[in-house]
């Protein structure tokens, strides 16, 4: 298994037996930083699932229940982690699907059901600036980002309906 100190230079390994007991342990180093400590590796953190699978088997991992399981788990404990989740590469992307109603389009990649999407990521945002106010951080920028990526637009007076950090 990889090391989760190592996780901005490589992927974090989720072994199979900790996907089918809903072990979080592989997050525990991450879970043991502090948010200022989490914001620095914004962006960067690549989760390498191990679930083990047929060659002619053609789901996803968003479409395997035990993997979804897992996921839903660490997104309910763990909030923050889609803010850490690497965008370019679709773990941001994959890490959702695991949490929402979506489709697939050869041409047009995942589809997420459009009020879905928007109520997670307005939740999430409201809930992740929260905690980064209570340590006196802003991340509203990393945020937006992240919003953008899964092709939620934010409106421009977003931001100034809530307090300043």
């Amino acid at each position: 298994m990889a090391s989760p100190s190592a996780t901005p230079s490589g992927p974090l390994a989720i072994p199979a037996l900790a996907i089918r007991q809903l072990d979080l342990t592989p997050l525990e180093d991450l879970a043991s930083r502090s948010l200022p400590e989490l914001l620095e590796r914004s962006g960067s953190l690549t989760l390498a699932l191990e679930w083990p699978r047929q060659p002619e088997d053609p789901r996803e991992l968003s479409e395997i229940a035990e993997v979804r399981l897992w996921s839903l788990r660490a997104d309910a404990l763990l909030p923050w982690l889609p803010l850490l989740l690497e965008r370019s590469s679709g773990q941001l992307t994959r890490h959702v699907a695991m949490l929402l109603p979506h489709g697939f389009s050869r041409t047009e990649g995942i589809r997420f059901a459009a009020e879905s999407l928007e109520l997670w990521i307005t939740h999430r945002l409201f809930l992740l600036d929260h905690l980064a106010r209570l340590e006196g951080l802003s991340c509203r920028g990393s945020l937006s980002q992240m919003a953008a990526v899964l092709g939620f637009e934010l409106d421009a007076g977003f931001w100034e309906a809530l307090p300043t950090p």
